[in-house]
Order: C-alpha cells, then sequence, then structure tokens
C-alpha cells in the first residue's frame, strides 16, 4: 500500500537549499555548462563535438562499484544526485565503477539497478537510458593512458610493491623519485604495450602518473594508474590482463558522459587535485571535451546503531549472524525494503538530514520517525493479538441464545483524520465477536497494579468495537499460568448501536475473535546493534549485536489481513506497523508479519 512520492521540489526551492544547489544554481547563472554538446551518447571531445547542444541542463551521476548490496547510506547519494537531476531539469546517469574485477558480479549490478528503481528514480531521459558502465570505457581509457605517456605525463614503474610504499613519504617526509621515471616516453610506451600483452607477471609493474614526489597531498605523489591483474571481468571477460585505477577510472568516466557535478562524499576530498590535474591533462590533450566536470564533496551519512562497511555487513551474512543480505534487521537497501520501508520515507529522510560538507551523526530514530510520518495516513489498521491468552464470556449463551452466536462488528481502516477531503474512504474491516476471543496476556492481571485500567475481577472494559465486559475471574493450569480469562458480556453495549455508551468503561482492549481470527507467524524485529556506535573506535561489533533484534511469536490477526498481499503495510493497533514479508507470506498459506517500527521511539528513553 503505497502512495505517490511527494511533488518534486519547484527550482532553487529554498527550504531545501544547501551548498551543492548553490553551486548548481550559481553555474546556471553564469552559463558555465550552456555550451557543452551532447552526441547521444558518452565519448571523446570528437564525438561530442558532432552532437547537439546538451538538452540536460546539469548532469550528475550515480556510481557504485558493484561489489556488493547498496545500503542506506548510499539511498542518501542515490536521493542526492537523481533527485538535484530532477529539480534542475538535468539527468542523472546509472554508472557501475567495475575496475575492479575480483570482487564484482552481475548479482551486484543486478541488485543495485532493481535498489535504485526501487526508491523511485529512472535513468531514463528524451528517449535515452543513460546506464553505463566503466567497462564500456576501457579502450579509451587505454588510448589516454598512452596520450599522458607520450605527453612525458606518465611512466611505467617496475618497483616492487615495498620499494613504492618506502619510497613515497609520509606527511612530514617528500617522497623519493622511482629510478624508472626518467625513462623516455618512448621505452615507457613500450612497456606499458608489454603490461597490455600480458608479457609482464601480476604485480611486476604499474603505470604511475607523473606528478610531484614532493607534494604535500601525498595522492599526488605519482599515483598508480593501471596494474597489472590477471581476473576475469564480468563484462569483458578475458580481454584485459591490466585495470584502470578508480582514481584514474573516475574522472574520465565522469568526462566522457559529459558530468557537469561529480558528487562524493568527503573522502574523496584529497583526491580531487587529481581529478583535475587528469582532466586538465586530457583536455589538453584534445581528447576530452571542454569544460571538464568539477568533484565536489558532502558528509556521508553516518546513522547511529548502523555499520555500513561491506566487509562487516559481508561477516555478518557468511557467520550467519543474519538470515542474509535482504534480512530486515540488515541496513542494505534490501533489507530496509522487507523490513517494510517504503520508497518516500527514504526520500523524505534523505531531504530531512539534508547535505553538509562537516560529519555528524544522525539518530536512527530520525528514520523510524520518517517513515511513521508516511505509514500515517495510508497503512490501514488492524488489530493483532501477539501474546494471547483466551477470554471466555461465560454468559455469551444466557445473553444471545445460544454459545455458537456471532455477531459482525466494524472499524474504519483509516482514521477520519487521514482521509483526505473528497478522498473515498476504503471499505470498513469487518471481524465477528463470538464467545471466545484473544487478548493480549498483559491486559489481565488478578491482582492489578496501581493505576491498571484493563482487566481484573471487578472491572468493566470496552473490547474494541464491540462490547462492554466485566471481567470475572480466571483459569490457570498446574504451574499457576493463566490459561483463560473469564468475563459476563454486558448486553446492549455494542460499539456503533443504540445505549452502547450506556455502560461506561475505562479502558477499551484490543482482541481477534477465535470465529474467525487468522493464525501468523509475526517477527519482531529491533535494532540490530544495542550500541549507538558499534564499530567506532577499533571496537569489535560483533559484541555489540543486541540479543533481542528478533523475536518470533505465533500471534492472531483480524481477518481483514487473509488477504494481505506480500509488502502490504498495517498499523497494528497499540502495537505499531508491520508488513506483510516480501518473501515467505503466503507461501504455503502461512501468513507472516514483520515489525517495521513502534509507534514511538522506545530506544530514545
Amino acid at each position: 500500500m503505497t502512495s505517490p512520492a511527494a511533488p518534486a521540489p519547484t527550482e532553487g526551492d529554498t527550504k531545501a537549499s544547501n551548498f551543492l544547489r548553490q553551486i548548481i544554481e550559481n553555474d546556471l547563472d553564469r552559463g558555465t555548462y550552456a555550451s557543452r554538446r551532447w552526441a547521444g551518447s558518452p565519448g571523446d571531445a570528437a564525438h561530442q563535438a558532432g552532437g547537439q547542444p546538451d538538452p540536460a541542463k546539469i548532469r550528475t551521476r550515480f556510481p557504485p562499484e558493484p561489489n556488493g548490496y547498496l545500503h542506506v547510506g548510499h539511498a542518501k547519494s542515490i536521493c542526492l544526485n537523481f533527485g538535484l537531476a530532477r529539480d534542475y531539469s538535468g539527468i542523472c546517469h546509472l554508472r557501475f565503477d567495475d575496475t575492479n574485477p575480483e570482487k564484482e558480479s552481475t548479482e551486484f549490478v543486478n541488485s543495485i539497478i532493481d535498489a535504485v528503481q526501487w526508491l523511485g528514480f529512472t535513468w531514463d531521459a528524451n528517449g535515452t537510458r543513460h546506464l553505463y558502465q566503466a567497462s564500456d570505457y576501457f579502450d579509451f581509457m587505454y588510448r589516454a593512458a598512452e596520450a599522458l605517456i607520450e605527453r612525458g605525463h606518465a611512466y611505467v614503474d617496475e618497483q616492487s610493491a615495498d620499494e613504492m610504499r618506502a619510497n613515497r613519504g609520509d606527511f612530514t617526509t617528500p617522497g623519493k623519485n622511482s629510478p624508472f621515471r626518467d625513462r623516455t616516453p618512448a621505452e615507457n610506451l613500450a612497456r606499458f604495450r608489454a603490461m597490455r600483452d600480458g608479457q609482464l607477471a601480476d604485480g611486476a609493474a604499474v603505470l604511475r602518473a607523473k606528478i610531484d614526489m614532493a607534494s604535500p597531498n601525498i595522492n599526488l605523489r605519482d599515483p598508480a594508474i593501471y596494474r597489472i591483474r590477471r581476473a576475469t571481468h564480468h563484462h569483458t571477460g578475458d580481454r584485459w590482463c591490466i585495470y584502470p585505477m578508480y582514481t584514474y577510472a573516475h574522472p574520465i568516466e565522469d568526462a566522457l558522459e559529459q558530468i557537469t557535478h561529480s558528487i562524493c562524499t568527503l573522502e574523496f576530498e584529497d583526491q580531487r587535485p587529481f581529478y583535475d590535474w587528469l582532466l586538465e591533462r586530457l583536455t589538453e590533450a584534445g581528447l576530452l571535451a571542454s569544460p571538464p566536470p568539477r568533484q565536489y564533496e558532502f558528509a556521508r551519512l553516518n546513522l547511529t546503531y548502523v555499520i555500513t562497511s561491506k566487509r562487516k555487513l559481508a561477516q555478518l551474512v557468511n557467520e550467519q549472524r543474519v538470515s542474509g543480505w535482504d534480512d530486515p534487521r540488515m541496513p542494505t537497501i534490501v533489507g530496509l525494503r522487507r523490513r517494510g520501508y517504503t520508497p518516500e520515507s527514504i526520500q523524505l529522510f534523505a531531504e530531512r538530514i539534508g547535505v553538509t560538507k562537516s560529519d555528524s551523526w544522525i539518530d536512527y530514530s530520525v528514520l523510524e520517525g520518517c517513515l511513521r510520518e508516511d505509514l500515517e495516513n495510508k497503512a490501514h489498521r488492524a488489530m493483532a493479538v501477539l501474546d494471547p491468552v483466551k477470554l471466555v464470556m461465560t454468559n455469551w449463551a444466557e445473553v444471545f441464545g445460544s454459545d455458537g452466536h456471532t455477531e459482525d462488528c466494524t472499524q474504519p481502516a483509516l482514521p477520519h483524520s487521514a482521509i483526505a477531503e473528497g478522498q473515498t474512504p476504503p471499505p470498513e474491516r469487518v471481524f465477528k465477536i463470538g464467545r471466545e476471543v484473544w487478548i493480549e496476556r498483559e491486559d489481565f492481571e488478578e491482582v492489578p497494579p496501581k493505576g491498571y485500567k484493563r482487566l481484573f475481577p471487578g472491572n468493566i472494559v470496552r473490547l474494541k468495537g464491540g462490547y462492554v465486559i466485566e471481567c470475572t475471574g480466571c483459569a490457570k493450569d498446574a504451574d499457576g499460568r493463566v490459561t483463560e480469562v473469564h468475563a459476563k458480556v454486558i448486553a446492549g453495549t455494542k460499539s456503533g448501536t443504540p445505549g452502547a455508551d450506556s455502560v461506561k468503561a475505562k479502558a477499551a482492549i484490543t482482541w481477534v475473535g477465535v470465529a474467525d481470527g487468522v493464525a501468523a507467524e509475526v517477527r519482531l524485529y529491533d535494532r540490530l546493534f544495542s550500541d549507538p556506535h558499534p564499530d567506532a573506535g577499533g571496537k569489535d561489533f560483533l559484541a555489540a549485536l543486541n540479543p533481542n533484534s528478533l523475536k518470533v511469536v505465533q500471534a492472531w490477526v483480524e481477518p481483514s489481513l487473509a488477504n494481505a498481499r506480500p509488502d502490504d503495510k498495517f498499523q497494528f493497533e497499540r502495537h505499531g506497523y508491520f508488513v506483510a514479508d516480501r518473501v515467505d507470506h503466503g507461501v504455503g498459506g502461512k501468513a507472516v508479519f514483520n515489525r517495521v517500527t513502534g509507534l514511538k521511539d522506545s530506544w530514545g528513553k
């Protein structure tokens, strides 16, 4: 049960203003990229020169590496890049940075495509599908590397990895030039082609940019831009045995795709000088169109009670600490989706936390709050009993003539306040009340604590939507555990009938009729970690696993849920928001519901 996403903010909407919007608006005002041309596909300077004026005012991109499942931090980047393109009459490309063949797979590619589409975004625009991968550009990257060599901007280094590391220096010591740095362009070109042709062993040589070994920015101390790696690539197979480094490939990809604003997280800030250096050299060589893209950095998402390290998330999966990448406790997008989060709630979360250049922590309750806000007016209500004990109305036959007598009760599917003016309200829920109903075990106390208003001997309560009853006692087993609660039904008090209020009850409790209740498995999910910063400061994140992050109960739910479809969301009255599990619900006729979140934040106490 979903609704359309909120309307996109208008261009320059001040409510959503941030430093990235200001940069984009300034570029649009100055016409920084107004002269760009687009030939209908990515390509070098000559290719784009033959194109038409770019129909996109700006171009952004979301460029994941297909080496794992996307998580909530990626969701922020997806919403940011696709959202900015949407708001400023631009286009956002989906691009796979698949330059590391040993860790990438088609499984991860497909999962990323699915995640971005589920979040509500598309890369189709003006009749073109802007779905790309770095490996599409391997031929150009190789050509660009040869051009750098020929112009004296790159060389083949055959030092060992340890020698390169020792000669790199540190923040207080300048690096030392490689003994191979002064080879002629012809010598370097021959050695680079030998690398390409498989004549050198893995690790025997790398191609390095020739910049400045004394630079205070260690990333400019002749960074490696190509390495030998005999590995089968999921897209190009065994065609290549050399692969570009990410820091070399990324700016080239941006430039070939005519990206205007290359938005990334703060850890790439120190790489920006190399990004600019490389694009300047290749533009000077006539290989790339001008003006080049510009890189801008924002603070990544730091969410409490969550880890986003792909390595650590993989460890949780591989050690079976969770049921898989889509375990509803995982911060992966597939996990959030199975938990019951909606695209709209995640978009709202991304908008609410904003975009800054300084790191900060966002409390997990903000994410949960966005979900409650989204579901409040669209999740149909239902009653569920999660810890059931049977309530028997001992005078039922006396009042209604038969122990088998049942009556229909009705309740609204949504509260009146959730139905917009002019909107047709959904049909009312209908369920049966009879001699026996299920109630929550906590709704009866033989000896009530002070202030307790629910069932105890002599007290009167209303069964919500049904009759007022008076508790008379209970039955227990040999261990003293309550097995039944007993009460008397009070005639003429059924909700919605004349005289229903003739008997005043201080409390109303939820219930499910034994006559038509639906048995269900309910999975009570909670936060996976009990520590708000489970892996900070070198801590063992496994030690912070919350032992109560999942509790499975056998529950009873009202009959309106019998036809629930996988991924339908509901508010179980008094308990919180729940979703029909998108994998297990309905399999073999079994009803399975996951708790998404409670009705209020219980961790803030």
